[in-house]
């Protein structure tokens, strides 16, 4: 993976309000994970089964966007993700691209300094997953008005992770 690009996790303050109320402002539900294999935000890997996870409404360019001072206008939006019912400690060092797989499709989209989209693209995941969404995020961030991307499932829109440039 790319050292110029920092993939984000949902943070710390976040997750701990999401895990009282959503950014739908609904209470959160914890439940255990009896198959394995959610998509799991707060630490980029799927998770096992048993675990005590949470399904939750997450805004991410609208956190984004408040830290920042910007208002996004009709582009803020949220969705479904999932997350550790309690703390995890994040994401390990080394991941790489978190959910990157060989033949799944992935959506990334680009932002600029007010929260605007500046365009997306989806990606058809081949062999090289990784490689494919990095070669995506070197032409995204080739654009000097791009100042983050998200990547997205495709199929259901559920954001994935953020990428932001150095």
């Amino acid at each position: 993976m790319n050292s110029a690009y920092r993939v984000i996790p949902i943070d710390e303050a976040a997750l701990k309000e999401l895990r009282d109320r959503d950014d739908a402002g609904r209470v959160c539900v914890p439940f255990a994970d009896d198959e394995g294999g959610a998509p799991l935000r707060c630490c980029l890997r799927p998770g096992t089964a048993g675990e005590p996870i949470a399904l939750v409404s997450y805004a991410p360019l609208r956190r984004w966007a408040a830290a920042t001072g910007v208002d996004p206008g009709a582009y803020d939006e949220q969705g479904p993700v999932f997350v550790h019912a309690e703390d995890c400690g994040g994401p390990s060092d080394g991941q790489g691209y978190p959910f990157a797989r060989p033949g799944v499709r992935r959506t990334l989209r680009r932002y600029d300094a007010r929260g605007h989209i500046l365009g997306g693209q989806v990606l058809e995941l081949g062999t090289d997953p990784e490689g494919m969404i990095e070669r995506a995020l070197d032409e995204a961030f080739a654009d000097p008005e791009v100042v983050l991307a998200h990547v997205r499932a495709a199929e259901f829109g559920c954001f994935l992770f953020e990428v932001r440039r150095p």
